[in-house]
């Protein structure tokens, strides 16, 4: 296959959408700190490490853990030979080292990337999503998977989330710390208030956060989309792999949907949520994608 990669204008305007959410989650993370800290007199720095610890080994464990959670396995050139190829070949036109390759047991079709690093990655699909695609409609989910596996969507997603972590620890613990001393005459002093403060300070945070990282999301689901079109020089395919995807999704049964439901950000499409509202959904709706698609195939005329 003779890849030629191409540009469709109109990265910069993506590029700089994604900029500035990050921007503002650097605003209200800072605000966050200073707000802990300055209600809590710095006595919650402790939490703070604790739940630093805990990302960082949910981070150095994420592919491994997701690839459990999924049914998933690693294979090797010799049990799918198709599926490798396909990678390698992808991965060489993308400019990225080939990613490991795994294949999923579950009954629904969907593929997802994840990894701490290009060198660490690992891309897989599922059975299902191998037998309804064409070659050229797996060649386009194919291509959107390393497109994320280049643009290192794991490890920023994660470093932009780790505060968001943090908050919904923190609002636990600060329930349950209300909750237990909410008896003691020393809750209504100065501290119990400045308590109280501190969780509902938390609970903004973690929300307008929430928000701000399923923005940045869908904005690298559109980044994602341009690199795979600008990999196989054939936007079309992803166009119809990811309407073929909609459809198959309508007939799979909700408890299966339900099952992969947590890993909806890592998918090429959300097993449950796309009809949802689109400030509450990790991906853009798919009919905005597709015919984001279709425009960039318009720009460079059928194939």
């Amino acid at each position: 296959m003779a890849v030629v990669r191409r540009d469709f204008g109109g990265e910069g305007q993506l590029r700089l959408r994604m900029a500035v959410t990050m921007l503002l989650l650097g605003v209200v993370y800072g605000f966050f700190l200073w707000a802990i800290f300055a209600l809590t007199g710095g006595s919650m720095a402790w939490a703070l490490v604790a739940v630093t610890v805990m990302v960082l080994i949910q981070f150095a464990l994420s592919d491994r853990m997701i690839l459990y959670s999924m049914r998933a396995k690693v294979v090797t050139p010799a049990e799918e030979p198709r599926l490798h190829a396909m990678v390698e070949r992808l991965a060489v036109a993308a400019g990225i080292p080939k990613p490991r390759v795994a294949v999923s047991e579950l009954d629904i079709p969907n593929a997802f990337a994840a990894g701490r690093s290009q060198k660490t990655a690992v891309v897989c699909a599922t059975r299902r999503l191998m037998r309804i695609l064409s070659e050229r409609e797996l060649e386009g989910v194919m291509a959107h998977e390393l497109a994320h596996v280049k643009n290192r969507d794991a490890m920023v997603m994660t470093f932009a989330s780790f505060f968001s972590v943090v908050a919904s620890t923190l609002m636990s613990w600060f329930f349950w710390m209300g909750l237990f001393g909410g008896s003691r005459r020393d809750s209504r002093d100065s501290s119990g208030s400045a308590l109280m403060i501190a969780y509902l300070v938390t609970m903004v945070v973690w929300f307008v956060s929430q928000l701000l990282i399923l923005a940045l999301s869908r904005y690298r689901e559109y980044a994602a989309d341009r690199g795979a079109a600008a990999t196989t020089g054939r936007p079309i395919d992803l166009a119809s792999a990811l309407l073929t995807l909609d459809a198959t999704m309508r007939g799979v049964p909700k408890e299966d949907l339900r099952k992969a439901e947590a890993m909806n950000a890592f998918f090429i499409m959300p097993a449950i949520g796309d009809a949802m509202a689109e400030a509450f959904s990790s991906h853009p709706p798919i009919m905005k994608r597709v015919e984001r698609l279709k425009a960039m195939q318009a720009q460079i005329g059928s194939i």
